[in-house]
């Protein structure tokens, strides 16, 4: 395959004899005063052609049910692949209309990214991943014999709900301690504690060695 799409002669319509050379793996941009050609060579040149030479590829029964494209007028046409189009027209009535969600393609860049992505944490930088509960065991005894690890998990609150609600359903549950802003505190101490500041509050499941 040819790296690059040879244009020569193009006379489709308003073009005047025109040669070109458009590289391959691009985004190639065509733009111009109106009536300078630019839908002529796009659709009605590089789409056509690329559309009719596919067609003229398929069966003879694959044949009657599509579309049949003149061939446009050009000298020499080389490099060009089968070819889609998206016309320039709003074909659905929502402003997130979108090329990726008229083609359908943002569906599969979706499952794309959500199976070979990437996460990380914006606060700590560190790669979101899932553990399972072997997984988690194995890191933690990766942290050495003698070393002391604490279990905790996040508590979503409100920075309008009351201090003294979030104390006595902890103190319900039998937990003691809490980390607020990197600082172990005890559950007791929690109503000195401004819930909009210090940052997020992590419950203390445990303490082992």
């Amino acid at each position: 395959m040819l790296e690059k799409i040879i244009i020569r002669g193009a006379r489709q319509h308003n073009l005047q004899g025109i040669d070109l050379d458009i590289p391959r793996r691009s985004l190639t941009l065509i733009t111009g005063v109106s009536g300078s050609g630019k839908s002529s060579l796009a659709f009605d040149t590089l789409y056509a052609e690329g559309q009719r030479r596919y067609i003229e590829s398929l069966s003879t029964y694959a044949k009657q049910f599509l579309e049949r494209m003149e061939k446009p007028d050009y000298d020499t046409l080389e490099g060009i692949s089968p070819s889609v189009a998206i016309e320039q027209r709003n074909t659905t009535k929502t402003s997130r209309s979108t090329v990726g969600t008229a083609t359908e393609v943002y569906d599969y860049l979706r499952l794309l990214y959500a199976r070979v992505g990437v996460t990380v944490c914006p606060d700590c930088g560190l790669v979101v991943r899932s553990d399972t509960v072997q997984g988690a065991t194995e890191e933690v005894l990766r942290a050495g014999k003698g070393k002391r690890v604490m279990v905790l998990f996040p508590l979503a609150v409100s920075p309008r709900a009351r201090v003294e609600t979030i104390r006595d359903g902890l103190l319900s549950l039998g937990f003691m301690r809490v980390r607020v802003g990197g600082e172990i505190l005890r559950i007791d101490d929690l109503p000195e504690v401004d819930l909009s500041k210090g940052g997020p509050i992590r419950v203390v499941v445990d303490r082992i060695t």
